[in-house]
């Protein structure tokens, strides 16, 4: 065996070990012979945005329920800030937040009310928690609103308090169960900017599940799709668009004669549309398809006025990829990639 050399060795001690924030491996959970999670493995770094993503039924609440120990796993292992999610059960608590589909907060209290009631829960002394709630009124703009019962509160600021009872405790793990659900559009983008501060400004980590695939494109770093309890894709969004047919360079023409021209180079896998001028070329969205493309136009000598890159979106991928029978061994997929590996 080769010796290592001491430097190699100081330098190998030296390094900081970034450990997961959440690492689960053949996680399964059934109810008799019904089977709702079928052996997911999900590795979630610190300080980043996972999104679940998969059609009603697919699994995605169970996943939440069990990695904020709600319900127990019937096999495999998960661990959260380090810590077992089974035999860690109390530390792993004490480490995250958890906001559901729909808000839990009390309306009969107003925003600072139940505040306080969270610091109670989380036994914080009455001067920490006085502090803490004036903190986040101000963070999430309900000091204006602090004084009215919450009866008459918008579904944003109900939403927007229930985030805030839950950053009470200062969790570093945040999962997030559809948490815009029901919001208007203006509503959904503050809430959009609040989750992305706390992964940038506090350095949480937030599991998100939702029905909104534009959420999941806007904040996720990795997006994973589960159906029939499986993930069947995982990987950056532009990733997942890029693994659907359908993409294509749009090249505009001058006249007709040199859109037949161009049709004439690429051959039968280009689309030409005669009416508007343009030719459509298959591409994965990638730079060296392009490239490629705008080489073949210069060798001939041949301009485009007008150039644009269509790539499938999250609904494409959605509609492609989930929503099938279910298979009787877990589909493969390029994407996903081995445990531990982050973009």
């Amino acid at each position: 065996m080769n010796a290592v050399p001491a430097s190699s060795a100081s330098s190998a001690s030296s390094a900081t070990v970034v450990r997961p924030a959440i690492a689960a491996a053949g996680m399964s959970k059934s109810y008799g012979d019904t089977t709702v999670l079928d052996g997911i493995d999900l590795t979630v770094p610190e300080g980043t945005v996972f999104a679940l993503l998969g059609p009603n039924g697919a699994g995605k609440t169970t996943t939440v329920q069990i990695l904020s120990t709600l319900i127990a796993p019937t096999a495999g292992e998960a661990r959260i800030a380090g810590h077992d999610l089974v035999r860690e059960a109390g530390a792993v608590r004490s480490v995250i937040g958890v906001t559901g589909q729909f808000s839990a907060v009390d309306n009969l209290l107003t925003a600072e009310e139940n505040l306080l009631l969270m610091a109670d829960l989380h036994h914080l002394d009455r001067r920490e928690g006085r502090r803490r709630a004036t903190a986040l009124l101000s963070r999430f703009e309900l000091a204006e609103s602090t004084a009215k019962p919450v009866a008459t509160y918008s579904g944003g600021m109900r939403r927007k308090l229930d985030l805030a009872m839950t950053l009470m405790g200062r969790p570093r793990v945040i999962f997030l169960d559809e948490p815009t659900t029901g919001l208007d559009p203006r509503s959904r983008r503050i809430m959009w900017e609040i989750i992305r501060g706390l992964v940038v400004d506090d350095g949480v980590t937030i599991l998100l599940t939702t029905q909104y695939l534009e959420e999941a494109d806007q904040l996720a770093d990795r997006i994973a799709l589960l159906d029939h309890g499986r993930i069947v894709a995982e990987g950056t969004a532009e990733e997942l668009k890029r693994r659907i047919p359908g993409g294509h360079v749009r090249l505009r023409f001058a006249d007709a004669a040199q859109l037949a021209r161009a049709a004439s180079l690429f051959g039968s896998v280009a689309t030409g549309h005669p009416d508007n001028l343009t030719l459509n070329v298959p591409s994965d969205g990638g730079i060296t398809t392009l490239r490629a493309v705008l080489d073949t136009l210069d060798a001939a000598s041949l301009g485009a006025e007008a150039l644009t890159v269509h790539t499938p979106d999250l609904d494409d991928v959605f509609l492609a990829l989930t929503g099938r029978p279910q298979l009787t061994s877990p589909p493969t997929s390029p994407l996903t990639s081995p445990k531990g590996q982050a973009r």
